[in-house]
C-alpha cells in the first residue's frame, strides 16, 4: 500500500472534489437544459442523479479496490476518487436542504416521494456496482 503524507492526501481530495463538484454542477446545467426549469423547479431531478450516480461509481470504486485493481494505489484512489471526486459530485447535503424546503412549501407528498427514490435508487446503484465488482 502507497502511503501518503498528510499534506498530498489533502491535495488529493481537494484536487478530486473540485472535479467533482464542478461535475456535479454542469450535470445540474444540462439536465435544466433538458427537463427545462418547471420540472426541475418542480422537483430535485438533478440532485437525485447526483446521488444515483454517484452512488453506482462509488460501488465500482469500493468493489474494484475490495477486489485489489489498484494494489499498492489504492489509498490515493480512494482518497482522490472515493472522498474528493465523489465527495464533491454527490449532493446529500443539498438533498436534506431541498427535502426540508419541500415540506416548508407544504409539499410533503413530494418530499417524501424525494426521499425514498434517494434513498432506494442510491442504495440500489451502490450494490449495482458492487454486484458488477464481484461478477467480472
Amino acid at each position: 500500500m502507497t502511503s501518503l503524507s498528510p499534506i498530498t492526501a489533502t491535495l488529493g481530495v481537494a484536487l478530486g472534489g473540485g472535479i467533482g463538484a464542478a461535475l456535479r454542477y454542469n450535470l445540474g446545467r444540462a439536465m435544466t437544459a433538458w427537463l427545462g426549469v418547471p420540472a426541475v423547479s418542480t422537483f430535485p431531478w438533478p440532485t437525485l442523479a447526483a446521488n444515483a450516480i454517484g452512488s453506482l461509481v462509488m460501488g465500482l470504486l469500493a468493489g474494484g479496490l475490495a477486489r485489489g485493481f489498484a494494489d499498492g494505489h489504492a489509498d490515493p484512489l480512494r482518497l482522490i476518487l472515493g472522498v474528493g471526486l465523489l465527495g464533491g459530485f454527490t449532493t446529500f447535503s443539498a438533498f436534506s436542504l431541498e427535502t426540508w424546503l419541500l415540506i416548508e412549501r407544504g409539499q410533503v407528498s413530494i418530499a417524501l416521494l424525494y426521499v425514498l427514490l434517494s434513498v432506494s435508487l442510491s442504495i440500489s446503484a451502490l450494490v449495482f456496482g458492487l454486484t458488477i465488482t464481484r461478477v467480472f
